[in-house]
C-alpha cells in the first residue's frame, strides 16, 4: 500500500536510502505540500544518480522536509518520467529546486511559472541569456555584478526600475562554478575540509558543520558535548555576523547610511571575535 505521509527520521541520524518511501507522483506531490502546509520547511528537492535496475522508471526525486519544532526530518521519494504537476505553484520554495531539476536532468514541473537554467546549461557562457525587459519611456535598467567589492560569489543581478518601483529583478549565477561536487566524490581527503570551508565566503562554519555532522554520523562517532558547545557559539557567531551585515546592506541600498556604517561596525565586532577564538575572522579551521 502506498504511504501517505513522508517519512520521519531525526536531525543527525544516518538512514539507509532504501528505507525512504517511494510514492507515485501524484502522491509525492501531495505528501511534500501536506508537509508544508502543517509548517514544515522545504529543504531539498533534487534529482539522484538514476539506478540501473529501474531505468525505465524514470529520474529518481527526493524531498527533504524540516517540520515545525526542529530536530527532525521528513524524507519521501518518487520517479518522475518526462514531467510532473510543479510544486512552485503551491509552495514558492520549490521553485529554484524545480528550475535545477529542468536544467540537470531534463525533467519539466509543468505549471511552473518560469523554467529559465539556473546556470546557463548546454555549453553557454554564463551572461549569454536572453534577460526579462521591461519597456517604456521612463523604465530604467540597473546592472550589478557580476563581480562585487565583497566576499559573495560572483553573481549578476538585473533590476528593471520604474522611479524607486522595482517591477522585476532577475539574478543570474554560474559564473564561478567550481565543480565542489564533483570533487568531493570518493572522499574524504586533504582537501574535503578545505572545499566546505570555501563553498561560500560568509558561510565557513555552516557548510563545514554540515559536512562534519553528516561524516560522524555515518562513522557512528561522537562528538563530547564541549565540542558540541564551540561549535554551536561558532555558528551563531556567524548567523550572527551576517544577519547584522544583511541589515546594514538594506540600509545601504536605500541609502540610509548612519545604520548601513553602524551595522557594519557591529558585523566587525562578531568576526574579531571569532578571530580572537580560532585566528581567522571566518572561522577557518575553528570546526575541526
Amino acid at each position: 500500500m502506498e504511504p501517505r505521509a513522508l517519512l520521519l527520521t531525526r536531525y543527525g541520524r544516518p538512514l539507509a536510502l532504501s528505507a525512504v518511501p517511494i510514492f507515485s507522483v501524484d502522491a509525492f506531490r501531495a505528501a511534500v505540500l501536506d508537509a508544508v502546509r502543517a509548517g514544515g520547511r522545504l529543504l531539498a528537492l533534487c534529482g539522484l544518480p538514476p539506478e540501473p535496475r529501474v531505468a525505465a522508471e524514470g529520474t529518481p526525486l527526493l524531498a527533504v522536509v524540516a517540520p515545525p519544532g526542529g530536530g527532525m526530518l521528513a524524507l519521501g521519494r518518487t520517479w518522475v518520467r518526462g514531467a510532473y504537476a510543479a510544486i512552485t505553484p503551491d509552495c514558492p520554495a520549490a521553485h529554484l529546486f524545480e528550475r535545477e531539476l529542468a536544467e540537470q536532468y531534463g525533467v519539466r514541473p509543468e505549471g511552473h511559472p518560469w523554467l529559465k537554467p539556473v546556470r546557463f546549461p548546454g555549453g553557454a557562457a554564463p551572461g549569454v541569456t536572453d534577460f526579462y525587459r521591461v519597456a517604456g519611456d521612463e523604465i530604467h535598467e540597473v546592472a550589478v555584478g557580476p563581480v562585487h567589492a565583497g566576499i559573495i560569489e560572483p553573481g549578476h543581478f538585473r533590476f528593471q526600475c520604474l522611479g524607486e518601483r522595482v517591477l522585476h529583478l532577475e539574478i543570474a549565477l554560474g559564473y564561478q562554478h567550481r565543480g565542489v561536487e564533483r570533487a568531493l566524490r570518493g572522499g574524504p581527503n586533504a582537501r574535503t575540509l578545505h572545499y566546505m570551508e570555501t563553498l561560500a565566503g560568509d558561510t565557513t562554519i555552516g557548510h563545514t558543520l554540515a559536512y562534519v555532522e553528516a561524516s560522524e554520523a555515518l562513522a557512528g562517532g561522537r562528538v563530547p558535548p564541549r565540542a558540541q558547545a564551540l561549535r554551536g557559539i561558532a555558528l551563531e557567531l556567524e548567523r550572527l555576523a551576517n544577519h547584522t551585515g544583511d541589515l546594514g546592506a538594506l540600509a545601504n541600498d536605500v541609502a540610509f547610511l548612519p545604520t548601513a556604517s553602524a551595522c557594519g561596525k557591529i558585523r566587525g565586532d562578531f568576526l574579531n571575535l571569532t578571530a580572537l577564538l580560532c585566528g581567522n575572522r571566518f572561522g577557518r579551521g575553528l570546526v575541526r
